[in-house]
């Protein structure tokens, strides 16, 4: 057995500037403050998450837009990431209904402007910085089909909650033909023991509207007593209603 000097490593050496570490923790900080104040007055929401790349006569855009004007009707606020494809879908399905709807732009080199039918939103430099905010005013997220991104943002949810890092929000996977590969390695995983029998019961897999909002009736106002009731904006600091 090939024996090692460990007095002969010599160990790799990175950039440790303090001060860039300073300066970044402070960005990161004026993001969180940014957003906090933009989506204080949100309310309860759904966040949707799903391709940017469908356009307009997709059946999956389709499909998000009647899913969430219907979503929308039960007084949740309809929340994004404030792109193109199935987030302009959800948007503008809650539009179309008198609905609440917020999104949390990401700001890239290409410039994703934010669609058209959002009430409010804001622009976050950071990723994790924006899905942190789009899992903290959520009481409920819908999976529709997406990319890297979506998936992402998924297995996050869905980690947070296996984890109780946060409470036992309702996950909702539309689209079986799409998804039934993923749910497939899911139940893989199970079979393996890397999750436990119990955590298949945190994901609905359905392609029926109705069975989603009698899940959201069930899951997430039933069960966290959510009430209507009008925002109180503090005046000194220089809050405001925006619905």
């Amino acid at each position: 057995m090939l024996q090692e000097n460990k007095s002969e490593i010599r160990f790799l050496a990175g950039p440790q500037s303090r001060w860039k570490e300073f300066t970044f923790t402070i960005k990161v900080i004026l993001e969180f403050i940014k957003g906090f104040r933009a989506l204080h007055f949100v309310g309860p929401c759904v966040t949707v998450f799903g391709s940017a790349r469908f356009k307009e006569d997709h059946n999956y855009y389709q499909l998000a837009r009647k899913l969430s004007g219907e979503i929308a009707k039960l007084g949740f606020t309809i929340m994004t990431g404030g792109g193109p494809g199935i987030m302009e879908a959800a948007n503008r399905g809650a539009k179309e209904v008198g609905g609440r709807s917020v999104g949390c732009n990401i700001v890239l080199e290409h410039e994703q402007m934010p669609n058209a039918y959002l009430d409010k939103w804001v622009n976050i430099k950071y990723f994790f910085v924006r899905k942190t905010l789009l899992i903290k005013y959520s009481y409920a997220f819908v999976v529709m089909p997406g990319g890297f991104g979506t998936l992402d943002e998924f297995f996050e949810a869905l980690t947070l909650i296996q984890t109780k890092m946060i409470r036992e929000f309702p996950v909702i996977v539309f689209c079986k033909d799409f998804h039934k590969d993923l749910i497939e390695h899911i139940e893989k995983m199970k079979a393996a023991g890397t999750i436990s029998e119990v955590d298949m019961n945190l994901v609905l897999l359905t392609d029926s509207i109705e069975d989603a909002l009698e899940h959201l009736k069930t899951k997430c106002i039933k069960t966290f007593g959510l009430k209507y009731e009008e925002p109180k904006p503090v005046p000194w600091l220089f809050e405001k209603k925006f619905f």
